[in-house]
Formats: structure tokens, sequence, C-alpha cells
């Protein structure tokens, strides 16, 4: 990803649709970073700062953990729960 101070420049200075290509990067990738930087800036709603999109990512894979750890917990609480039922025929 380009620096974003390039993104930055983009904003101060203006869209410039050769920036782009000076970069050598496709509009719609400069234009995406453009919007992030606005975003971390505060300038722009509606967009996860990239603060929150690492925290959001943080989240999600400690949540996947937490699901996973429930459900090894289940499936052995089920195990032992039938071995000491004692209408259970050995």
């Amino acid at each position: 990803m380009v620096d974003g101070r390039v993104a930055l420049s983009a904003t101060t200075l203006g869209w410039c649709p050769g920036l782009a290509d000076e970069l050598g990067v496709h509009h719609e990738a400069l234009r995406g970073w453009i919007r992030q930087v606005e975003a971390d800036a505060g300038e722009r709603e509606g967009l996860l700062t990239t603060e929150e999109k690492e925290e959001l990512v943080q989240l999600r894979r400690e949540v996947r953990e937490l699901r996973r750890a429930n459900e090894v917990l289940r499936t052995a609480s089920a195990f032992f729960a039938a071995q000491l039922d004692p209408t259970r025929p050995r």
C-alpha cells in the first residue's frame, strides 16, 4: 500500500485523475486510501478508522476462539455426564 502521506497529499491537493497513473496504482485503490485517511482523520462519517478495523479483527478472532473453547467444553461435559449417569448400562 502507498504511504498514507500520499493519500493525505491527494486529499489536500484535491483529486487529480492523473495522480493514480503517476503512482502506478489503480485509481480506485487510491480513492480507497484517500477515504481511509479521511476516516482516520475524523473527516468522513460511516467508515471505520484503521484502529477500529484492527480492534474488530482482534475481537472477531477472540470470539472465534471462545466459541471453539465452548464447543470443546460442551462436548466434554456431555461425555462426563454420560459416564456418570447411573441408568446407563455398562
